[in-house]
């Protein structure tokens, strides 16, 4: 077998919109179980043999039982600095779903959060791709892509 090159693994992430209890936008996501340990976007490792589409449907409904449609390709985050564990490059999806979102898998928690009422700190970059959205959401405006 090929030995794999050395590089960035590959991950993906996906903003889940919902409506939340009161009737507003919100978006899911998940308390993670393991280091770093705190709020994130549902996602994780991209399988052999598996497209990014399907791991951010696979990894959304592992992490948060939410049968997620993806909607968008959104952006590429790919600083090598972004999780402290390995070089990863994240493809993020903006999706929808509807549901209680419930935790399972590597998310001891999984929570629908209106959107001027999201946790803080997000771990990794998940703040940056939050604010990001957010800002794409309000003005139509992408993030600039990295240098």
């Amino acid at each position: 077998a090929m030995s794999r090159p050395a590089g960035p693994a590959p991950t993906v992430d996906v903003l889940i919109e919902t409506v939340g209890r009161d009737g507003e936008p919100a978006l899911v996501l998940s308390e993670r179980k393991h280091e770093p340990l705190g709020w994130a976007l549902p996602g994780g490792f991209v399988d052999t043999g598996e497209t990014v589409a399907a791991a951010a449907r696979r990894e959304a409904l592992e992490e948060t039982c939410l049968q997620v449609d993806l909607e968008e390709l959104f952006h590429v985050y790919s600083n090598p600095a972004r999780d402290p564990r390995l070089h990863t490059m994240s493809v993020v999806f903006i999706g929808r779903a509807s549901g209680a979102p419930k935790g399972a898998d590597d998310a001891a928690r999984a929570e629908a959060f209106p959107l001027n009422h999201l946790p803080e700190p997000l771990v990794f970059d998940h703040g940056t791709i939050v604010a990001d959205y957010l800002r794409y959401r309000s003005t139509g405006t992408r993030p600039p892509l990295e240098r």
